[in-house]
């Protein structure tokens, strides 16, 4: 039977690792401790857990006991699909079977995402008009005959369109994940719609049977709502109800939040995405768009000549002009489609409407935009330049207009930490012992900021005996691509290993260029991002102990591969964001403005804590050992080195090649203890 529900979390913790046959881990426990204090005081806390803590296990049972004794949900927030199939599929069945008897009552735990993430019943059955041409399902992408009836689909998407048609008959989620194998962006869309599109529960003739809704109606009733950053910052920003009211959250990988949180509330305009817009308005809304065809043709010619990059000043005259006739014909045409139409639940209508809405609020919030609020940059589609061996963008096209928040950590502030107790944890959040860096970008610093308070419960790992940190100190300094000096080095260090390296890249087209030139020089295989799916790529290299892969920031981040066959890890410069990122620019300046260091506020900050991700994908087991090589000499000269150091795992560390050749060739001539 069970208890009287009054056993505390430590106590929870020690009969749950007892039950999986686990050990205890120092770090686990006080993360537990901490975060049960957090629920119960009310305060943000900062966990710095580091690999091997078991953080999911430490952040998860505080927060069944405090949904045990509340009515609202609490939440769990992840910045990664694979977090959260980990923690919905594995981590909590597992939790939850070994703390049977342990508990008053079930623990209900959901996973909740953002609409287009779920089939639409009614977009299957017909209520919205297809994706693209009239006969796209059949005929998309080939030009060819149309084929029998009795044949099928004759193209790739038209087979993946009946495939997920047949799918949504018979799923019990309609959630795309679960859909093995999966679709295509392009297909997905033929199923799907977006927050805008959907004609709400009121009007939509199927919404008993909507997936979507089905998910919200059981995260309001859950314990525990599992969720992304994305749905975060849009309840946080936009104050739309995307979750249930909640008093508590927990916010795993939250070195990610800042930029997912920038990515969800960017913005963009295009000439295209007006054409397309006024293109549905003609088709399903009847109207005329003589204005909105005019007003669009003048603002491409007001953003054809413009330069890429930072729009420092802002708007032009002409732009605003430009903008403001499109934001009014956007407004007339919402005018004249007011009502449903000739049927309520008329789906092309509300994509139509859904469309021009969009361009009138991002014209509404380009004029508005002020310097101190947001930033304003012009993009372009890149094309292959074979001058250069890289793409560069195509000054003859009409540039993209992209709008984003200077800083998230205001709005953070008041939608996130004002009315509800904050946890976030990461295994890099600290740079040193310092976690005032992340915490100041995510809106915790300043005079109103909240109170809160940050504490590192270490890693069970022994990292000095463990890993070695080698930094490549007489290399020529970093420029673009890979160089001549770095190819060599990495072909030292590859064949002193036998392989078994991930190589992380600053671009995908760096990763392909080594990868390329060291496969003649190796007699191993070299697996390279793009060749295959992540998860084919990542499986064959955990398999096979002497090959290699060579990726790029997905790599860094996504890739948990214990054993021999990572032991090497190698990063070919430190991961500084892009010289000519608008976004980052202009978040420098304003740092310096305000009398601070911009580029160690904004730019080292940012590579730390990327630097310590991908240094993090050697150890991931207590038998783990390996070799970070960094082939950035500026880690070892820079002035700034010793800050991005000290975010590091604290591996021994040399700057002496023949040392780290030495430790390699000794882990490829002996092998490590399978892992358990």
């Amino acid at each position: 039977m069970p208890d009287s529900g009054t056993t505390g979390p430590l106590e929870l913790l020690d009969a749950a690792v007892e039950a999986m046959g686990g050990e205890n881990r120092v770090g686990q426990h006080e993360m537990t401790q901490r975060v049960a204090e957090a629920l119960t005081s009310g305060d943000h806390l900062l966990v710095q857990a580091g690999t091997g803590t078991g953080k999911s296990l430490a952040y998860l049972i505080p927060l069944i006991s405090h949904a045990l004794t509340h009515d609202k949900p609490a939440i769990v927030s992840t910045a990664t699909l694979a977090l959260q199939a980990q923690i919905v599929g594995r981590d909590v069945p597992r939790l939850l079977k070994a703390l049977k008897g342990k508990l008053p009552r079930p623990v209900d735990v959901v996973l909740l995402k953002g609409r287009g993430n779920y089939v639409c019943k009614h977009k299957t059955g017909g209520g919205f008009p297809e994706e693209g041409a009239p006969d796209a399902l059949f005929s998309l992408g080939e030009d060819t005959a149309a084929p029998h009836p009795s044949a099928g689909p004759a193209t790739p998407l038209g087979r993946e369109v009946v495939r997920l048609r047949e799918w949504a008959e018979t799923t019990d989620t309609g959630d795309r994940d679960e859909l093995t194998p999966g679709v295509s962006e392009q297909a997905w869309r033929q199923v799907s719609v977006t927050s805008m599109e959907c004609l709400g529960a009121q009007k939509c003739p199927v919404a008993a049977e909507c997936f979507s809704e089905r998910a919200r109606a059981k995260a309001g009733d859950a314990d525990i709502v599992i969720t992304n950053h994305a749905m975060l910052a849009i309840s946080a920003f936009e104050g739309l109800a995307v979750l249930p009211e909640y008093d508590v959250v927990v916010i795993d990988e939250a070195h990610e939040l800042h930029d997912r949180v920038t990515g969800a509330v960017s913005g963009q305009l295009s000439a295209g995405m007006i054409s397309a817009a006024a293109s549905a308005a003609r088709r399903h809304l009847s109207i005329a768009t003589e204005a909105l065809d005019s007003a669009n043709r003048f603002f491409e010619s007001t953003v054809t000549a413009i330069p890429t990059g930072l729009m420092a000043a802002g708007l032009t005259e002409e732009q605003e002009t430009a903008i403001t006739q499109v934001r009014e014909a956007c407004r007339a045409v919402l005018s004249d489609a007011k009502g449903d139409g000739p049927t309520p639940a008329d789906g092309g209508r509300q994509m139509a409407k859904s469309h021009v809405l969009a361009v009138f609020e991002l014209c509404e919030r380009l004029l508005t935009a002020t310097p101190a609020g947001e930033v304003l940059w012009a993009s372009r589609p890149s094309t292959f330049s074979p001058g250069t061996g890289y793409s560069q963008p195509d000054d003859d096209a009409p540039a993209t207009i992209n709008i984003a928040p200077l800083s998230v950590a205001g709005k953070l502030r008041e939608g996130l930490f004002a009315d509800h107790t904050v946890v976030l944890t990461s295994a890099t959040l600290a740079i040193g012992s310092e976690f005032g860096p992340v915490a100041g970008s995510l809106g915790l610093a300043g005079a109103s900021a909240p109170s809160w308070t940050g504490v590192d419960v270490g890693s069970p790992f022994d990292y000095p005996k463990q890993g070695v940190l080698y930094v490549a100190k007489d290399l020529p300094k970093p420029e673009r691509g890979t160089s001549p000096e770095q190819l060599d080095e990495l072909e030292v260090l590859l064949k002193a290993s036998r392989g078994g390296a991930l190589g992380l890249f600053s671009s995908r087209r760096a990763a392909e260029d080594a990868a390329e030139a060291l496969r003649p020089r190796v007699d191993f295989d070299i697996l390279c991002q793009g060749e295959s799916s992540m998860s084919a790529l990542v499986k064959q290299f955990s398999e096979e102990p002497d090959t290699c892969l060579f990726g790029t920031m997905s790599l860094w981040q996504g890739v948990d591969v214990p054993g021999r066959s990572c032991r090497l890890v190698t990063i070919d410069r430190i991961p500084f964001p892009r010289p000519d990122d608008p976004l980052m620019t202009a978040r420098t300046r304003a740092v310096a403005k305000a009398g601070g260091n911009g580029f160690m506020s904004v730019s080292a900050t940012h590579a730390a804590v990327r630097l310590a991700q991908g240094a993090g994908r050697l150890i991931r087991a207590a038998e783990d050992k390996g070799v970070v090589a960094i082939l950035d000499s500026r880690l070892a000269n820079a002035r700034y080195g010793s800050f991005l150091r000290a975010a590091l795992p604290p591996f021994w560390s040399t700057t002496d090649r023949s040392t780290a050749v030495g430790v390699l060739k000794r882990l490829a001539g002996k092998p490590t203890p399978p892992n358990s």
